[in-house]
């Protein structure tokens, strides 16, 4: 079964606003067995809208639009949901009543207006959805089988709409598969490199389950997903692949999505053992403690970071040796090194992370190429950095900077 999404509305298509709804329907329409087949963006315009709605009912069976339904000029769904249907506005005593109501609890520094009160009139073949947290009711219509769901674009009153009334309705109307998905995280190999070593075992999957890989800043996710009119059959068939690649690709499985994040794993794997952690940062800028200190009960194996930014804070509050930075440069493995072995002495932890490099757009202190970076890990047993190039986008180089030292800190903190 298909869907389609209509998103409305001119801010949506000049990046004034992002499109969030679209992800929140979908998410929430893939849950009971409906794919989406189609999302869509319009302007604000009848014959845009017309012809995206004729479209999209040759395609699927529910058809869900957000956006163009306040009360005034520019928002023309009402409108043009009537001439498509050829059907004619009409006043809606209950959502009259509501509208008065919200105005006379919550906006009464505003006197309501003929223009407000205009939210009342739905089209008279449309079921109304009551919107309880905004003036703008929902509406379902029914033509040839195809479901037609018009709801106000404000995300939180679209969400409301969707998960008490569209969804169950959808349910109630339409019979559906199942869909299931399983997502494997995995760090510190890319998507074709994994894809080498899944090849036989992808050829190999039942043709009802699918295989996506979603790569995404040092980390690839693989998205294993199952639909089919019986849901144990996929449920078992997924579990049975699924157990099959601890095999394939377990030194670099991290769990999987619905379980935990990996700052969240070591976090437990700290807190399980015992064990205590500081940060050395430079160009991450803190964002390693920030991930972990965001979790609650970090206190117990989390101790402190120096964000040592400036090269001179390395030297004055790390102590790393002016004659190391002169040598090696302030983006090299020995500085990093000595930034792990200092803060971990300074803050007296069983372990630290540090981080050195060239983020970008300009060279900075050093003459490393801006990607490179250099990521050191201080154990019990001694200290060691290595080295990466993280690209040529500034915000990726961090992002990624930070998932590998998470990384690199699982690997040596599960060896115990």
């Amino acid at each position: 079964m298909f869907a389609e999404i209509i998103t409305i509305g001119d801010e949506i298509l000049i990046g004034q606003i992002v499109d969030t709804n679209s992800a929140f329907i979908s998410k929430e329409l893939n849950k009971i067995g409906v794919s989406v087949y189609q999302i869509t963006s319009v302007q604000d315009d009848r014959e845009h809208i017309l012809q995206a709605l004729e479209e999209a009912k040759g395609r699927a069976q529910v058809v869900i639009m957000t956006g163009g339904l306040g009360p005034t000029k520019d928002d023309i769904t009402k409108h043009t949901l009537c001439e498509f249907f050829n059907d004619t506005l009409v006043e809606d005593a209950g959502v009259l009543a509501h509208v008065e109501e919200l105005f006379e609890k919550y906006i009464s520094s505003t006197p309501i207006s003929d223009m407000n009160r205009m939210q009342a009139l739905v089209p008279s073949k449309a079921t109304v959805l009551h919107n309880a947290l905004g003036t703008a009711p929902g509406m379902w219509f029914k033509d040839e089988g195809v479901a037609f769901v018009s709801l106000p674009g404000v995300p939180y009153e679209m969400e409301n709409l969707i998960v008490n009334q569209v969804i169950p309705k959808i349910i109630k109307d339409f019979e559906r598969p199942y869909i299931l998905h399983k997502t494997i995280v995995t760090y510190g190999l890319g998507e074709s490199a994994i894809a080498e070593r899944l090849e036989q075992w992808e050829d190999h999957l039942p043709p009802f389950v699918k295989l996506a890989y979603l790569p995404n800043l040092g980390k690839v996710r693989l998205r294993l997903s199952a639909k089919g009119p019986d849901k144990q059959v996929l449920v078992d068939a997924v579990e049975k692949e699924a157990q099959k690649l601890p095999a394939l690709i377990g030194d670099i499985m991290y769990g999987t999505e619905d379980e935990e994040t990996l700052e969240e794993l070591v976090a437990k794997t700290l807190t399980g053992k015992g064990l205590t952690l500081a940060t050395a940062e430079s160009f991450t800028g803190g964002k390693i403690a920030g991930q972990l200190t965001a979790l609650p009960g970090a206190s117990a194996y989390f101790k402190g970071s120096v964000v040592s930014y400036a090269t001179e804070t390395k030297i004055n509050v790390l102590k790393v040796p002016k004659d190391v930075v002169d040598r090696y440069s302030v983006v090299s493995a020995e500085v990093a090194e000595a930034m792990a072995k200092n803060v971990r002495s300074l803050l007296k932890t069983d372990y630290a992370i540090a981080t050195t490099g060239n983020a970008g757009p300009t060279k900075g202190d050093s003459d490393a190429e801006v990607g490179t970076v250099f990521l050191a890990i201080a154990t019990p047993t001694g200290v060691h950095a290595q080295k990466f190039n993280m690209g040529n986008h500034r915000n990726r180089i961090v992002e990624k900077s930070v998932n590998k030292a998470l990384e690199l800190l699982q690997k040596e903190i599960s060896k115990i």
